[in-house]
């Protein structure tokens, strides 16, 4: 996997990303969500399929999880089919063992990815396929203990998840999250992956290091407070934004720095990133439901439904009444 290696998907990088998601029965279909589902909304929120995904069982046949619910599949896995990214979910029953056929099939279908991961019992069937040996892994915490056993030459940590080079493993359905934010931020930007969040109303991702299991805070770890405060301040403002100096005032610092702390963290000044937020909440409105466009603008901060149509037009490409048509 060396050239892969040197294909990192976790660099900024626009074009589409392909991958291919082996379910494995016993699952956990938080685990299967977490995995997938940001992906789907990161698409949402950019209006293009910048994520591109298949899912696939060992026999073609619908895995059941542990919650006892079938995950729809397009068939098995194809070891010549193309993805950049292919991915092991797993659960109870996924460390008993993998049969012959299995790992010769995973194998051969991660000589052509980019990137390999495991999610949550998945890395077992990464590192029985010998694409763990020599490097740092995780898993989920009851099993670490077992499964540093199992493979001697696995750097075994008790990390939320772990990535090294093109091969990634996750200790269960949150650091599961955690790691595909990471993903679209690398990718896309932190304030893609902010919006991501937000689709979930989901306002921490955990540093990757931090040991399992731990109590989420609910905050933007990693990051100046201020930048949450802001955003926060944005947040409950988005029908009346406030300006920029205000909302510098109520952090308790100047606008010249909060400029500062936003284009250094989102890339965005603290007025694009409003307006993005505000314009975000309305395209939600306009798909998700049957308001007037004026309201819809009233509630959104515009003065007017004109200037919340430019605005709008300006942003996605269309004005809010043709994508509420189309």
């Amino acid at each position: 996997m060396s050239k892969s290696e040197a294909r990192s998907i976790f660099v900024p990088d626009p074009t589409p990303l392909r991958l291919t998601f082996l379910v494995l029965s016993g699952a956990s279909l938080m685990c299967v969500a977490s995995a997938i589902d940001p992906l789907r909304a990161a698409n949402r929120v950019a209006g293009e399929t910048l994520f591109d995904w298949s899912i696939v069982s060992i026999d073609g046949k619908p895995p059941l999880t542990t919650a006892g619910l079938p995950i729809a599949v397009t068939g098995t896995l194809d070891p010549t089919a193309r993805h950049d990214v292919l991915v092991a979910i797993g659960g109870f029953g996924t460390r008993a063992g993998s049969s012959g056929p299995l790992l010769a099939a995973f194998r051969r279908a991660a000589r052509s990815a980019r990137a390999v991961g495991g999610v949550e019992a998945g890395g077992w069937l990464v590192a029985r396929a010998g694409l763990l040996e020599g490097r740092a892994a995780t898993t989920h915490w009851e099993d670490l203990e077992d499964f540093s056993a199992a493979f001697p030459g696995v750097d075994v940590r008790p990390d939320r998840y772990v990535i090294d080079g093109p091969v990634f493993t996750t200790g269960g359905a949150s650091p599961t999250f955690d790691l595909m934010l990471q993903l679209i931020r690398s990718r896309l930007g932190m304030a893609a992956a902010l919006d991501v969040a937000s689709v979930f109303i989901y306002d921490q991702a955990r540093a990757a290091t931090d040991a399992q299991p731990l109590v989420s805070l609910g905050r933007l770890d990693g990051y100046d407070p201020r930048l949450a405060q802001a955003i926060r301040l944005m947040e409950s403002h988005v029908d009346r934004p406030l300006p920029v100096s205000a909302i510098a005032r109520r952090v308790g610092i100047t606008a010249r720095t909060l400029e500062k702390i936003f284009t250094a963290a989102i890339g965005e000044t603290p007025g694009a990133y409003s307006l993005r937020l505000r314009l975000n909440a309305a395209r939600r409105l306009v798909l998700d439901t049957a308001e007037p466009m004026a309201d819809i603008a009233a509630r959104t901060g515009f003065s007017s439904a004109a200037a919340f149509s430019r605005a709008f037009s300006s942003a996605f490409g269309k004005p809010p009444v043709r994508m509420r048509r189309g």
